[in-house]
């Protein structure tokens, strides 16, 4: 009986490390946001796990045809707010109508991902 709880104990505890590194994830809103429609108040960034490197190389290529060139791109907001848009599938347009304090949000999030340890 006493091997049994143990199991549980372990199995509830797992999955609550899992379910937190998912919310690590998303974002919520300082308000909602309605955009084409739709009201937004959080967005979930774990879309980032599927991204290549190709991805980053095309935001990339967004960020240097806007002029705004920058030796690390990771921590450009407007580079950050591509990736926020590739992740969620989600039109760039709606990352960068954010409020300064959301978006930062975002910025900050993308940047942990990309720099964060394993």
């Amino acid at each position: 009986m006493e091997e049994k709880k143990k199991n549980a104990d372990i199995v509830e505890v797992t999955r609550e490390i899992v379910e937190n590194k998912e919310n690590d994830l998303v974002v919520k809103f300082t308000r909602a946001y309605n955009f084409e429609g739709e009201t937004i108040s959080e967005v979930d960034l774990s879309g980032m796990d599927d991204l290549s490197a190709n991805d980053m190389i095309k935001a990339n290529k967004v960020l240097n045809a806007s002029g705004n060139a920058t030796v690390l791109p990771e921590m450009a907001l407007e580079y950050t707010l591509v990736i926020a848009s590739y992740a969620t599938k989600r039109p760039v347009e709606f990352f960068k109508a954010l409020r300064p304090k959301d978006a930062i949000k975002i910025k900050n999030k993308v940047t942990s991902f990309f720099f964060g340890e394993e």
